[in-house]
């Protein structure tokens, strides 16, 4: 199920595909996020395939329940739907349990875990523990930091080898009833735990777990990497999804070797969440039959393809699952292909027979952790089902662990065994959301008699615009300064003028999915001021040489070209440096001097910025600067102050805001990352000097390349 909507007139249309077995009909329900209990909307008939609930709103969200009359079963569907749903500033306070046997290994990636889940709007709580340790002392330390601030503290992350509390005997998979490891246990405050099969109490907080103790590879065709490794790799995956410096489109692969199973149906937790996620006809289903080619089993598919999200069935071990990969009689995938071969998805559902003792040598749950570049989390979904809808709204993961672990009917299955069971677990970071957005970049800051001036480079995403934040410290909280999104990349503090401030700048961009659309920051980027020392930076600024392409003439065999009454004018005042600049002519609406076909080419490489020097007459000042440069196509363009000339695409790299107008009279420099605007790596022949209106002088243009 997926939804469709409209902010004017509000309106949210459900939407599910046709069921080609008849059903006899369907019933609508809804509620808000943390009620209870559902609300009926509506009875539609068996052939319907949609609904449209009118009585919304803008900058609300709601929860919805579709349960199918089917010939012989009943059908669960869920979606958490909303129009332009509000900005969360913060999420609370998050518990980072850190295995002592790994900390100093790896202070620098933790240290930057830190600063992201602060920019993610988390204030973070650390404690290191011994692997050795009693799990009742680590319990300990969670329930009094939760109880010193029980409304804010929402989640625990347990990083490394924390201990692990074993409890109950279930026979979760019908081979033998066991004491399973329970991370539920680190999540109830109030419940009186003793031996339990089931939760004694709702676990009022989210958790998840990164551990990759016990996991040598056996078996494997190259070494995996020590446990300090890979937990390093994990950081760094995590890391770099948060920054979305991991592009994966939204698509889903499902394996289902179980099928109905009595109607259990293990595999409709991928397909009840992936519409809400993924969005529909984005599910690729990998064939589970006994003579399926190799290059179309589940373990194939992942290996070849880029996924945001994977399901997998089937017969288990603790490192295998049978029919979805490629050896022996069963056609098992084994942990070994996981890693080796990268399985490429970032969050993953697995069920089979003794996967949910996670904690054994080489877990295939696990492995998705240990995988090189994409995996990030893993639950086994089936007994009980998972229900991750929240996520298509900007809730992050660990809600969802959440919302399953506590799970006692709101949410159904046809046939939902286990329900609240101890053994309900999330291996992954419980704090990671489901859409990065592009953070800002090369924030800066200086005090000065008007306050704090703060200037960033624009997010690479099309975004809505930026708020700013100020924090005491680092380690803050911090607190919004903007009420209004600023469309600006820079901005003024005027209420302090002195002492040292943090400040974070996020990007906020309205998300539009099969959920509805939402406004969604960026992670946080960061820097610090010190009024006694006049400036300051998160981290140690980058040095950049200027490289000038061309000052005083145009480039060896370059021509010069004019539009809109503009032409090329070589001035000696004003000019920057050199002998000369050239001058736009004074004009209404779009007007434009450029050049093309230089031989003396400007060749741009990774991490290179693009710069032009400007002038803006005071007297006739332009309502928009352009500047395009040509590779073969113009479509490479940045412009400063507002949107009035129309090449290409807002938002792209053909038409790329860069910030306000620079002030008059003076000269400026205008630069702009060349990843941006699509030109790493190309070679530049060309290059425009535009205007809406009014007039400006030009002076040397080029690039500047990083030397640290």
């Amino acid at each position: 199920m997926s939804a469709n909507v409209e902010s004017s007139p509000p309106s949210i249309a459900l939407k599910w595909p046709v069921d080609p077995f008849g059903p006899s009909g369907y019933t609508v329900y809804r509620k808000s996020k943390n009620a209870g209990s559902w609300n009926m909307l509506a009875n539609l008939p068996g052939n319907a395939t949609g609904y449209v609930d009118n009585s919304v709103a803008a900058g609300a969200t709601y929860e919805y329940q579709v349960v199918k009359a089917g010939s012989g079963y009943t059908g669960y569907g869920y979606i958490y739907a909303g129009i332009k749903a509000p900005l969360v500033d913060g999420r609370g306070k998050v518990i980072l349990i850190v295995d002592s046997a790994v900390a100093d290994n790896l202070s620098a990636e933790l240290a930057r875990l830190k600063r992201d889940l602060i920019g993610d709007g988390w204030m973070v709580l650390r404690h290191d523990v011994n692997r050795a340790d009693n799990p009742a002392n680590v319990k300990a330390l969670i329930r009094a930091d939760y109880n010193a601030d029980p409304g804010n503290v929402e989640a625990v992350f347990l990083f490394g080898h924390v201990p692990i509390f074993r409890c109950g005997n279930l026979n979760v998979d019908g081979h033998q009833s066991r004491p399973m490891p329970a991370d539920t246990y680190y999540g109830d405050m109030d419940g009186a735990w003793g031996n339990p099969d089931y939760l004694p109490s709702d676990v009022e907080l989210m958790v998840g777990r990164v551990d990759l103790w016990n996991m040598p590879g056996n078996g494997a065709p190259s070494p995996w990497g020590s446990e300090v490794q890979m937990l390093r790799n994990y950081l760094d995956k995590d890391h770099k999804w948060r920054h979305k410096q991991i592009p994966v489109p939204p698509r889903a692969l499902l394996g289902n070797r179980f099928g109905d199973f009595n109607g259990e149906a293990f595999a409709a937790s991928g397909f009840r969440n992936f519409d809400a996620l993924a969005g529909p006809g984005r599910i690729s289903i990998a064939n589970e039959q006994d003579n399926a080619p190799a290059d179309q089993r589940w373990s194939s598919l992942l290996g070849a393809g880029i996924y945001l999200w994977a399901y997998g069935c089937g017969g288990g071990s603790y490192t295998s699952m049978s029919g979805m990969g490629t050896h022996g009689q069963y056609d098992d995938v084994w942990s070994t292909d996981i890693v080796g071969e990268n399985a490429r998805a970032v969050f993953f559902m697995m069920f089979g027979s003794w996967l949910g003792e996670w904690d054994s040598a080489d877990n295939l749950m696990r492995s998705v952790l240990a995988t090189p570049s994409m995996g990030l989390t893993c639950s086994w979904a089936g007994r009980p089902h998972w229900f991750y809808h929240h996520m298509g709204l900007g809730e992050p993961i660990g809600h969802s662990a959440r919302v399953t672990m506590n799970n006692g009917g709101l949410y159904r299955n046809q046939v939902n065994h286990f329900a609240r069971g101890v053994h309900i677990a999330l291996m992954g970071d419980p704090t990671l959301r489901m859409h990065p957005v592009a953070p800002p970049a090369n924030l800066n800051a200086s005090m000065g008699s008007e306050g704090a001036v703060l200037s960033w480079t624009a997010s690479a995403d099309s975004v809505s615009g930026y708020h700013v934040y100020r924090a005491a410290t680092a380690a803050g909280p911090f607190a919004r300064l903007t009420s209004s999104l600023l469309g600006a990349t820079r901005y003024t503090d005027a209420n302090v003028t002195s002492g040292t401030h943090t400040y974070m700048v996020r990007a906020i961009k309205l998300e539009s999915g099969p959920s509805g659309t939402y406004f969604n920051p960026s992670q946080g980027v960061f820097v610090t001021v010190n009024g006694s020392s006049g400036g300051g930076s998160g981290n140690p600024p980058p040095v950049f040489v200027s490289k000038v392409w061309f000052e005083d003439r145009l480039p060896a065999s370059a021509i010069g070209y004019s539009e809109g009454g503009d032409g090329w004018r070589w001035v000696s005042s004003p000019r920057y440096s050199g002998a000369f600049a050239h001058r736009s002519n004074l004009t209404n609406g779009l007007h434009q001097h450029y050049f093309n076909w230089a031989t003396a080419t400007l060749n741009v490489k990774a991490g290179d910025r693009l710069f032009a020097y400007v002038y803006l007459d005071p007297a006739h000042p332009p309502k928009q600067v352009m500047l395009q440069w040509n590779d073969g196509t113009w479509e490479h363009r940045a412009y400063w102050g507002r949107s009035l000339i129309t090449y290409g695409v807002e938002g792209t790299a053909s038409r790329r805001r860069m910030g306000s107008l620079p002030v008059t009279g003076k000269w400026a420099k205008l630069q702009v990352p060349a990843g941006l605007l699509g030109l790493e790596g190309r070679t530049v022949t060309g290059m425009a000097f535009t205007l809406f209106g009014g007039r400006a002088t030009w002076d040397r243009a080029g690039k500047l390349v990083r030397q640290n």
